[in-house]
C-alpha cells in the first residue's frame, strides 16, 4: 500500500488566526453582493407589463352607425346598409404600425347589436348585409392584418345589446353574451385586449351582468389578453372620454371600491387611483380622434398638437392612450385623419428620439450595496428601457441623482421611469438645475411617475442637474432619466415658488426659486 502523506498539522493556538483570515477571505467576495430590493406590492403581471410598454393603441369603432351617421345604434338598422366597398384592413394595421401604435382594437360589436364577424348567435351580423354578399368577416380580416403586420389585436363585444330580445333576462343573455365571446377568442387568434364596459342609455331594461364568471373565462381562453373595464380587472377607466389621466396617477388601486357601469362612480378615484391600493390595475385613456367615436361627414380630426398634448397628459402620467381613428363609410382611415397621425409620429420622433442627457456623468447621494455593483448603478438611469435601474441605500429622507451633462443644453421635458416590475414607489420629485449664480433653482416638481412620467416646463439653460425624490412609499428605483427639448409645445406660465432644500447634509442650502410646471 502506497504511504499516505499528510501535511503538518495547525497549531492549536494558530486556529483562531486561521479562521478569521479565511471569513475575511470570504467576506471579500460575499459583502460586495446585495440581493436585489424586495418588490413592493402590488405588482403587475406579465401581461400588464407587455400592456404598458405598448404606450399606445388605435380604437377602431366601425359599423352600422357608421353608414347611419349614428352614434349610439338603435339596434333596428336594415343590416343591408353596411357595405364599406373599399374596406382594407391592412390599410388599418398599416396606419397604426406608421404613426407607432402597437395595438388595434375592434368594436366587434357595438351597443346596437350589429357584429362585425358572422356570429352563430344572431343574424344581426355581416352575414345579412350586402357587403361581400354577406361571406365577409371583418374581425378575420383584421385578425389576419395583424399577424401579418406584427401589431397586437384586442376585442371590444359590448354587454348592452339594444337589437337581442333576450337582453334583460339574466341567465339566457349571461350565456349568449359568453357564447359570442366564445367565438371571438377561440376563431381569431391570439387576443391581447378584451375591451368592455357598463355602458348603458337611461330607461333601459335592468340587467345583471356575470362580469367574474366573463373574466375567469376569458383568462382561461387567452391568457395572454389583458382585460379592460370601468374598474379592471388588468386595466381600468381614467374616467373620462378625454384622454386625460390626473396629474397624480397610480396603477394602484382597490377594485372593491368601484362598480362596472355604475353612473354614481368616484371618477376623481379612477383618475388618481390609490397610493393604499391592494390591485394593481393601470389606467387607460380613451379618447377619439374627431368629436365622435364613429366617423361622420361632417367632422374634422384634432390637430397633431392637440394629440401631442394628450401624450403627455396619458402616456407621460403613467397610463395607456387609446385613440380611437374611426373608419369611414368606404372601409378606409380617411386621408386627413392619416396626414394628423403622421404629424403626430413625426412630432414626437423630434422630441423623444435622442436625450439631451445621454452622454451625462451621473452620480448620486447613496447606492444600494458595494458601488462597484453595476446592477444598481445611478449610470443605469441613462439606458432605455425599465429592465435596470438605480437602487440608493437604505435609511434615507430624501434620494438624489446628480447628472452633469458634460455641456450647456437647453431642454423643456423631463422623463422618469420606474422599474415597474417592482411595483409604483414613489410619491413626489423634482428637478433642479444649477444656474449661472451657481444656485440650485427648481425646473419642475412632479407626484407620481410609474411606467412613464413626462413633465413639461419653460426651457431651462443648464449643464448641472439634480433629480430629487422627496417621498416614496419604499426605497425608490429610477429606472430612466431623460431631457428633451419640445419646440412645438406652449407652456403656461407659472406663478413663481420659493422653497430651499438641504440635500443629505452634503451641499450648502441654496435657494429654489423659479417658474414651476407642476405637469
Amino acid at each position: 500500500m502506497k504511504n499516505l502523506k499528510f501535511r503538518q498539522p495547525i497549531p492549536a493556538a494558530r486556529l483562531p488566526v486561521v479562521f478569521t483570515a479565511a471569513i475575511i477571505y470570504l467576506l471579500q467576495f460575499t459583502s460586495s453582493v446585495s440581493p436585489p430590493p424586495l418588490p413592493i406590492l402590488p405588482i403587475p403581471t406579465a401581461q400588464q407589463i407587455s400592456w404598458q410598454l405598448a404606450e399606445m393603441a388605435l380604437f377602431l369603432h366601425f359599423g352600422t352607425n357608421t353608414f347611419t351617421d349614428s352614434e349610439w345604434g338603435t339596434g333596428h338598422a336594415d343590416p343591408s346598409v353596411f357595405d364599406p366597398t373599399e374596406f382594407d384592413a391592412t390599410q388599418w394595421v398599416a396606419v397604426a404600425k406608421q404613426s407607432g401604435f402597437s395595438r388595434v382594437i375592434l368594436t366587434a360589436k357595438h351597443h346596437d347589436g350589429f357584429c362585425l364577424w358572422p356570429s352563430d348567435y344572431t343574424d344581426y351580423s355581416v352575414k345579412s348585409s350586402s357587403w361581400r354578399n354577406g361571406t365577409g368577416d371583418v374581425l378575420r380580416d383584421l385578425a389576419e392584418a395583424a399577424r401579418i403586420g406584427g401589431v397586437q389585436l384586442g376585442v371590444y363585444l359590448s354587454p348592452w345589446d339594444r337589437h337581442e330580445s333576450c337582453y334583460g333576462k339574466t341567465l339566457e343573455y349571461n350565456e349568449f353574451y359568453l357564447g359570442q365571446m366564445t367565438e371571438l377568442l377561440t376563431r381569431y387568434g391570439e387576443i391581447r385586449e378584451v375591451w368592455l364596459d357598463g355602458a348603458k342609455g337611461e330607461g333601459e331594461k335592468d340587467m345583471e351582468y356575470f362580469f367574474d364568471g366573463w373574466f375567469s373565462f376569458i383568462h382561461q381562453h387567452q391568457p395572454g389578453a389583458v382585460i379592460f373595464s370601468d374598474a379592471g380587472p388588468d386595466t381600468r377607466w381614467i374616467g373620462d372620454e378625454a384622454g386625460v389621466a390626473g396629474s397624480t396617477c397610480w396603477s394602484l388601486f382597490n377594485r372593491t371600491n368601484d362598480m362596472i357601469g355604475n353612473t354614481d362612480s368616484n371618477y376623481s378615484y379612477s383618475g388618481q387611483g390609490d397610493p393604499f391600493g391592494h390591485d394593481w390595475v393601470p389606467a387607460e385613456c380613451d379618447v377619439s380622434i374627431r368629436p365622435g367615436w364613429f366617423w361622420h361627414a361632417s367632422e374634422s380630426p384634432k390637430s397633431a398638437l392637440t394629440l401631442l398634448d394628450l401624450y403627455y397628459k396619458s402616456v407621460g402620467r403613467n397610463c395607456l392612450l387609446l385613440l380611437n381613428v374611426p373608419p369611414n363609410s368606404s372601409g378606409l382611415i380617411s386621408q386627413e385623419d392619416i396626414q394628423v397621425l403622421q404629424e403626430f409620429s413625426e412630432i414626437r420622433s423630434s422630441i423623444f428620439s435622442h436625450s439631451l442627457a445621454e452622454g451625462a456623468s451621473v452620480s448620486a447621494s447613496s447606492t444600494r450595496g458595494d458601488l462597484t455593483d453595476p446592477r444598481y448603478s445611478p449610470h443605469n438611469v441613462l439606458e432605455q428601457g425599465t429592465q435596470s435601474y438605480w437602487a440608493p441605500g437604505s435609511a434615507q429622507s430624501e434620494w438624489t441623482l446628480y447628472l452633469d451633462l458634460q455641456e450647456t443644453v437647453t431642454f423643456n421635458v423631463l422623463m422618469v421611469q420606474e422599474p415597474i416590475q417592482m411595483g409604483q414607489r414613489i410619491i413626489g420629485f423634482r428637478l433642479d438645475f444649477l444656474n449661472e449664480d451657481g444656485e440650485w433653482q427648481v425646473a419642475a416638481k412632479g407626484t407620481t411617475v410609474g411606467y412613464k412620467r413626462l413633465l413639461l416646463f419653460h426651457s431651462v439653460r443648464a449643464s448641472h442637474l439634480r433629480l430629487v425624490v422627496e417621498e416614496s412609499r419604499a426605497e425608490p428605483l429610477i429606472a430612466y432619466v431623460g431631457a428633451y427639448m419640445d419646440p412645438h409645445s406652449v407652456v403656461r406660465r407659472i406663478p413663481e415658488l420659493s422653497s430651499a432644500s438641504l440635500i443629505n447634509g452634503s451641499h450648502p442650502l441654496q435657494q429654489a426659486t423659479n417658474r414651476i410646471a407642476s405637469s
